[in-house]
């Protein structure tokens, strides 16, 4: 193996040590990525959970972009090296690879990063919604009752009130009108 890399010239060492380092780092990167690990904590970079943050977007410079950049970037070198390309072109085609290989990585973390959801219930998304009475809602705010209504995607069970003269008994089919500060339902009867 001595040998084999003292024979190398000294563009197809950087090439060669380029493409192994960055190999093993981005490695450990990805399997970091998979099983939950916070590479980032790597590259300095600082997470902090903002309420309301909808974080920087396409991040096209990061350690793991530059790791997968300096891979691609090292064996596409010792590719082109090794069909006897020239240096000159051999730089030119590995940069290029290598920066196809980082918007490819920016785009995919940004893609994966927009499948993340919260799943924090933000209770105005229920207004204008029609559902159902499921549990009695007295007339003119006179009892909580419950109605099923789907908020953002899903169905849900909700306490609720309501300003018509009637009661809205089970199966009432309502909209909803408003909600109060402490989270209860203003519906309102959409049955004749």
């Amino acid at each position: 193996m001595e040998n084999w890399f003292a024979a190398l010239s000294l563009f197809e060492k950087i090439y060669w040590i380029t493409a192994l380092v960055s190999s093993a780092i981005f490695l450990v990167l990805m399997i970091l990525t998979l099983v939950g690990g916070d590479a980032d904590d790597m590259g300095g970079d600082v997470d902090a959970e903002i309420d309301g943050d909808t974080g920087i977007g396409f991040q096209f410079l990061s350690f793991k972009n530059l790791m997968g950049f300096l891979t691609i970037f090292g064996w596409s070198g010792i590719s082109c090296l090794d069909n006897g390309l020239s240096t000159g072109l051999t730089v030119v085609i590995s940069v290029i690879c290598g920066l196809a290989m980082m918007t490819a990585m920016a785009a995919l973390f940004y893609y994966l990063a927009k499948l993340q959801h919260s799943g924090t219930l933000k209770l105005h998304n229920a207004l204008n919604q029609i559902g159902e009475v499921y549990l009695t809602v007295g007339a003119k705010r006179s009892s909580i009752g419950k109605v099923s209504i789907r908020v953002q995607g899903t169905l849900r069970e909700m306490e609720a009130l309501t300003d018509n003269t009637k009661d809205l008994v089970q199966g009432n089919v309502i909209k909803v009108k408003e909600v109060t500060d402490n989270g209860i339902l203003i519906v309102e009867s959409l049955n004749k």
